[in-house]
């Protein structure tokens, strides 16, 4: 591993590319150090190319989202299915938000953009962290089950467009996770996993800080252009995201993180 990079999209580049995990949360951890302590500048000659995908090591296997194993808060193997699917879920959330910074490192935006997205690339490891920690405190180890890839599939359709990024990754993808938490805390509680329900209170924290830095730099994309954020949001994600917006919502927090319902009740059938 190496710390070398000379600008903050050098450091993602690296980070990014790094297929042993251990050397992808060091470098995420020291080009986010370096950033904050404005040790970095923000791009260089010398960056190179963004790779087409992360660097990983050989395992999990990658399937098809039908061939993951069930998730179960009832049951250890159940549990550990879970944890392991979230842990996924996590270090591609690494991966996205270095992809951000290194891909939209020549945008105008103010450099408070990449404070928000190396605090979120950051947090996104400490998140890999404690739930690859937990997996082997119950005797697993992330990479001992399958996964699938259909969060990085994201990147390929965003790659064109900031603003098509912050709708589908933030808004849609990370927005999902405040949906879904709540329920998967009262159901980690009821089988007596405090341990890692303890966890998922620490994410589910974090991603309302992660939606909301979504929210505000898409909103400050809109009002640069003059566009009005909750029709230009419906009209990306009905362009570049490939999966359903489906309820339940959790609108207080979408709203607590400034996704307040105008964005996203058009786009489900089925709500209410």
């Amino acid at each position: 591993m190496s710390a070398c990079a000379r600008s903050l999209r050098g450091a993602a580049i690296a980070a990014l590319s790094a297929p042993v995990l251990e050397d992808k949360l060091a470098l995420t951890e020291d080009a986010g150090a370096r950033w904050f302590a404005r040790r970095l500048g923000l791009h260089a000659p010398a960056d190179g190319p963004l790779p087409t995908r992360p660097g990983r090591p050989a395992k999990p296997d990658l399937v098809a989202p039908r061939h993951v194993p069930r998730r179960s808060a009832h049951t250890l193997d159940g549990r550990l299915a879970m944890i392991h699917a979230l842990a996924h879920i996590e270090l591609n959330a690494i991966d996205l938000a270095l992809d951000i910074v290194a891909r939209f490192a020549g945008e105008r935006v103010p450099r408070s953009f990449f404070d928000g997205w190396m605090t979120v690339a950051m947090e996104e490891a400490k998140h890999f962290r404690l739930l690859s920690t937990r997996l082997v405190e119950l005797g697993s180890f992330y990479g001992a089950q399958p996964a699938h890839d259909g969060l990085w599939q994201a990147v390929g359709v965003t790659a064109h467009d900031l603003g098509a990024r912050l709708a589908v990754v933030p808004l849609i993808l990370e927005a999902r996770g405040l949906d879904v938490t709540p329920s998967l805390l009262v159901k980690l509680r009821e089988a007596g996993d405090e341990e890692t329900a303890a966890i998922l209170e620490i994410i589910y924290n974090d991603e309302k800080k992660h939606v909301a830095i979504g929210a505000k730099w898409f909103r400050f994309l809109c009002a640069r252009q003059g566009l009005d954020p909750a029709a230009r949001f419906q009209e990306l994600v009905r362009q570049c995201f490939r999966g359903d917006v489906k309820p339940p919502f959790n609108d207080r927090a979408r709203a607590e993180a400034g996704l307040t319902p105008t964005f996203y009740r058009s786009l489900s059938p089925l709500s209410s």
